[in-house]
């Protein structure tokens, strides 16, 4: 087992960003390899750049900058007021184009948002800033000077590989989608290099590239999400190739993902942010340790990995002591809660549940820490009787192994607030039994 700080660097892992580096909706097909996209303007015909032209001139982004910031209760009266002067159909992209700049405040923050250009897709798809950032100071620290970013969307991580200082090839089929890339590369002022081509990535020349990073489309606007990697576009076989082909390669892949699917010659990394998982990926180099795992946390930058000559084996379950441990869920996805467990000297409460105990506090990165108070079977009436006792107003409920829905425990449980006490409920698995949990934030 392996713990790294988010400053090292390691002829093994990809390494974190230096300390500077600090930082859903409904998942929709990502613009990527094959397949029509979303216009920014509704009704508008689906041509090179077509939706996205008009907004570039200097008439389009006067006028998006006159409706930055516009709530959606004033958008009529404005869009009325502004059509005696423009086109219906720029007025309503510019409108559009709004709407997805402050949607995509979350991912890319306010100042970059508003100065670039979205698609919906796009939006929806695109890496957060954070991670891009993380990833791109990986790729500079092992390097890299030139990257070959294939399926790049609408340039997230193109241009956190500029932003390290790295030459980018970003390449994407779809015309609108590539029109967008290349307006943000121009927008954020990197345009000198990012190079947006618009190909079919399986037809690219990657060679003299120092690296190749792939991001295949994982939906489908037929079939919705896609769980069967051979039916991503490109399908995972073909950009493993890919990946393999260049001195360094990266892959990015669904969360979920089993790791069985995983190829024997990749080290997997998954990463949160904020504690949510964002995303998977698997590199490939020849430096690098087949079959590794690893775990990282930002903004924080923690990290935690595993050969396969460091793997641990399952944690013993014991009974439920003083402290409780919810790994992040990086680590989990990693599978590497027993590493978590053995930081903490603690144990599995059920074998199939990833939630760690012992009987001492312990400071970890990896997992939040909650000091439990009662160890109950299911049943709403004492959990009710309970919190009443207590003064609880404010009630969390988790579950993990466990049917029954939070709100709906909630509902029953604390119909009406009896204090202004908190407390955290877990509805879980314990020793193979339907149990509570009860404690707070350690």
């Amino acid at each position: 087992m392996s713990h790294e700080s988010h400053g090292a660097a390691s002829s093994q892992a990809p390494p974190g960003p230096p300390a500077r580096h600090r930082h859903r909706p409904r998942a929709v097909h990502r613009v990527a390899h094959n397949g029509p996209v979303n216009d920014l303007a509704p009704g508008s015909p689906h041509s090179p750049g077509s939706a996205l032209a008009p907004l570039l001139t200097p008439e389009g982004r006067a006028l998006l900058d006159e409706v930055r910031g516009v709530e959606p209760a004033r958008e009529l009266a404005v869009a009325t007021r502004l059509r005696r002067s423009h086109a219906a159909e720029l007025v309503s992209a510019a409108l559009a184009q709004a709407r997805l700049r402050q949607r995509a405040v979350a991912k890319f923050g306010a100042e970059d948002a508003a100065r670039m250009f979205f698609t919906p897709n796009g939006v929806e798809q695109s890496t957060r800033t954070s991670v891009a950032t993380y990833r791109a100071e990986c790729f500079r620290a092992l390097g890299v000077r030139s990257v070959a970013d294939l399926c790049c969307g609408i340039g997230g991580d193109a241009i956190a590989f500029a932003r390290a200082g790295i030459r980018v090839l970003a390449v994407d089929r779809d015309p609108l989608t590539a029109a967008a890339a290349r307006a943000n590369a121009d927008a954020l002022g990197l345009a000198g290099l990012i190079e947006v081509r618009e190909a079919d990535v399986t037809e690219v020349d990657t060679t003299g590239y120092d690296a190749v990073f792939v991001d295949p489309a994982r939906r489908s606007s037929q079939r919705g999400r896609i769980f069967d990697p051979e039916a991503y576009s490109p399908p995972l076989s073909w950009a493993v190739s890919a990946a393999l082909k260049a001195p360094l390669g990266a892959l990015k892949i669904a969360p979920g993902i089993p790791h069985e699917a995983i190829p024997p010659e990749a080290e997997a990394e998954w990463i949160s942010d904020g504690g949510d998982v964002k995303e998977a990926v698997l590199w490939f180099r020849a430096s690098g340790t087949p079959g590794a795992r690893r775990a990282v946390l930002l903004p924080s930058g923690a990290a935690i990995r595993a050969t396969p000559d460091t793997m641990l084996p399952d944690p013993p379950v014991r009974p439920v002591g003083r402290y409780l441990y919810e790994p992040d869920g990086a680590v989990i996805r990693a599978h590497l809660v027993a590493q978590v467990a053995e930081d903490v000297d603690g144990g599995l409460i059920d074998p199939t549940i990833a939630y760690v105990t012992a009987d001492e506090r312990h400071l970890t990165p990896y997992a939040t820490a909650y000091e439990i108070t009662d160890v109950l079977p299911f049943n709403v009436k004492k959990l009710r009787a309970l919190l009443r006792e207590r003064g609880i107003g404010v009630l969390t409920v988790k579950k993990r192994g466990s049917a029954v829905e939070p709100e709906e425990l909630r509902r029953k449980a604390l119909p009406k607030p009896h204090g202004t006490a908190s407390a955290t409920v877990f509805l879980t698995r314990v020793a193979g039994a339907p149990g509570m949990l009860i404690g707070h934030p350690a």
